[in-house]
């Protein structure tokens, strides 16, 4: 395995990875055509192993407090993409990868990492045993067909509403119990060794 920093000519097996890799979480459906770019200075590291992008992990980053996390003091960076392909899974490639990523943030002084998931426990408990702590949450609430008309409406004549994507901060979930996909999703934050 050889960890390196992403390329332009990796998006296509970085866009193959990551969609592999979600396939098989709650964001099943969060499907990216070309790799994102970032406004804000990003770590963008890749494992490939023979050839192929076998992990990837993108963290934009602060130089300027509060302007790319949501959480804590101090310059921190957001993981917006972690992924291991399905078939390099269980290998401990995206642990090496975030190890490897965490030195790249503390040489550029971050003092944490911040990451959001939905409710996958197996995720969540990969991000704890890595060191992360949750420190906050809200809902992702998916709304179609009949649902739709309980929740929604269209204050536009002849617009009729065939799926929504919401968020919601409140912590009751019983307006929403006809609602079939809905998901927490966590805030979790690792403090890095230099925010000492």
């Amino acid at each position: 395995m050889k960890i390196r920093a992403y390329t332009p000519a990796d998006e296509k097996g970085w866009l193959q990875c990551r969609i592999l890799a979600f396939l098989e979480t709650a964001y099943f459906d969060n499907v990216l055509r070309e790799k994102e770019t970032y406004m804000y200075p990003a770590i963008e590291l890749v494992a490939e192993v023979d050839g192929k992008i076998a992990s990837l992990i993108d963290i934009e980053y602060e130089v300027e407090e509060g302007t790319v996390c949501s959480d804590g003091s101090g310059l921190g960076g957001m993981i917006w993409h972690i992924a291991v392909h399905p078939d390099y899974s269980r290998q401990g490639i995206g642990s090496a990868l975030l190890i490897e990523a965490e030195k790249h943030a503390e040489m550029k002084n971050l003092n944490r990492l911040e990451a959001w998931t939905r409710d996958d426990k197996w995720v969540q408990s990969w991000y704890e045993k890595m060191g992360f702590t949750p420190v906050n949450s809200y809902y992702h609430i998916y709304f179609e067909g009949e649902e739709i008309k309980n929740h929604l409406h269209s204050t536009t004549d002849r617009l009729s509403l065939l799926s929504a994507f919401a968020h919601y901060t409140g912590e009751n979930l019983d307006p929403f119990a006809d609602v079939k996909r809905k998901h927490q999703c966590v805030c979790y934050v690792k403090t890095l060794a230099n925010a000492y």
